[in-house]
């Protein structure tokens, strides 16, 4: 049978390619993933919801009752009504229903670099194509003055996102308002992927959701409720697009997952009690982690501000997905840097949503490999 041709050209993941290398005692650092519970109160909802009989069709933009809440929740970064708010099956499929709704082939997407693995193949995807601009040092802001040098005249979208994967980047007010400064004269849309906002340790998270004259949000349930498996996300944008978005879901899905709808309605007010006590235990490994890869000779890292990954640099001669798979042997999975685009190479990416005697044994496992090696 025929393959396209856009499906074709686009590589499999490279989170992915790792994730089929570990064996059954692999410690795996490379998928995020959350390994707490999920609230009682989302699973007693969506079971409740199944058990009435609440598993058919659904609105395609989602149950109204959960749109407001959503919309509820959210108004701290921005008013918003629950007509702002687009329920979604995953953060995933939200990226692309943008994508797929304000692409055109010809157009170009900016993506961050290093930036999540999705943003260029759906760029792709809806005909269009992608340039990947600089993350600065450190911090992992975007670099403004790279941004600008790469507009051209078919430059339609500007991906940004915070808190980042892979880096635990947080944006500041600084970058925030030079975005918006540039979207607004160029006319290009932003479109802010925020789905870590629950995971900030320094600092606040700094929303595009006051600013849905030049942006579009996407956010999720997965990583916030660590319900990954029920792929719920949702987009926050102006009423004028949110119409085609709508249209653009129901071909996707018809609509979302029903049950799983009510059980994060059940859920929401509860989640702040629930964050405090997931961000500390996350801010636990966090430091782990970190203090562990800078006791390693020939690594490094600033402790990341969000989201729950270390995107360590190390300095050996050796690309990363070679020191990747030299680490899979060794039972050790993490993501090369170079999966995250042209600027994360010579660093490599580790989950600490896993518990910290993983972490342990992982960081063991690290510095030995690195020691040979070196």
């Amino acid at each position: 049978m025929k393959i396209s041709k856009r499906i074709s050209d686009i590589p499999m993941s490279g989170i992915r390619k790792m994730f089929d290398l570990a064996g059954p005692d692999s410690i795996n650092l490379g998928l995020g993933e959350p390994d707490l519970n999920p609230p009682v109160e989302a699973i007693e909802g969506m079971n409740a919801a199944a058990s009435k009989g609440l598993n058919k069709y659904g609105p395609t933009a989602g149950i109204p009752e959960l749109r407001n809440a959503v919309a509820d929740r959210f108004s701290k970064y921005g008013e918003m009504t629950g007509d702002n708010i687009l329920i979604t099956p995953s953060g995933s499929s939200a990226l692309l229903e943008i994508f797929e709704s304000m692409v055109d082939p010809g157009d170009e997407v900016l993506i961050p670099s290093p930036g999540f693995v999705i943003y260029g193949p759906h760029a792709q995807l809806c005909g269009g194509s992608f340039d990947e601009y600089r993350l600065t040092d450190g911090d992992f802001q975007p670099d403004i003055d790279d941004i600008q040098s790469k507009i051209k005249s078919n430059t339609r979208m500007i991906v940004v996102t915070t808190p980042s994967n892979p880096t635990g980047g947080v944006l500041t007010e600084e970058s925030k308002k030079a975005l918006c400064d540039i979207a607004q004269d160029k006319d290009i849309t932003i479109v802010a992927d925020e789905v870590y906002d629950s995971f900030v340790y320094e600092g606040k998270h700094v929303s595009f959701m006051d600013r849905l004259d030049v942006s579009v949000v996407v956010n999720g349930f997965s990583k916030m409720m660590a319900v990954t498996g029920w792929r719920m996300g949702f987009i926050c944008a102006n009423r004028d697009v949110m119409d085609p978005l709508v249209k653009m879901q129901y071909h996707l899905c018809a609509s979302p997952n029903m049950p799983a709808q009510y059980g994060i309605l059940n859920a929401l007010p509860v989640m702040d009690g629930y964050l405090e006590n997931a961000r500390s235990v996350f801010k636990t490994r966090r430091d782990l982690i970190s203090r562990r890869i800078n006791e390693i000779p020939g690594m490094s890292i600033i402790p990341p501000r969000g989201a729950f990954y270390a995107f360590p640099s190390y300095d050996l001669n050796m690309p990363s997905s070679e020191l990747a798979t030299e680490l899979a042997k060794n039972k050790l999975i993490c993501t090369p840097g170079s999966a995250f685009g042209r600027y994360g190479e010579k660093h490599l990416r580790f989950s600490y949503a896993a518990s910290e005697e993983k972490i342990e044994t992982g960081m063991d496992i690290l510095e030995n490999v690195m020691g040979r090696l070196r």
